[in-house]
């Protein structure tokens, strides 16, 4: 592998830089929203995936419902 300078490496990072398409405010906006959406969504199913599963075990287990 060849070495090159730390100017050089700094040169063509900036260059690659350059060729990066970046999303419009809108875009990251949007995308964010999802996200939230998602994550919001799949802890509630976990929730009650999590309290199922404990009422089933406490049934199991004779600890009381």
């Amino acid at each position: 592998m060849a070495k090159i300078s730390p100017i050089q490496f700094f040169r063509q990072v900036k260059q690659e830089i350059k060729k990066v398409t970046w999303p419009t405010r809108k875009e990251v906006t949007q995308s964010s929203i999802m996200v939230i959406i998602l994550v919001a969504i799949a802890a509630t199913f976990f929730f009650f995936v999590d309290q199922i599963f404990g009422w089933v075990v406490k049934l199991i287990f004779g600890l009381g419902v």
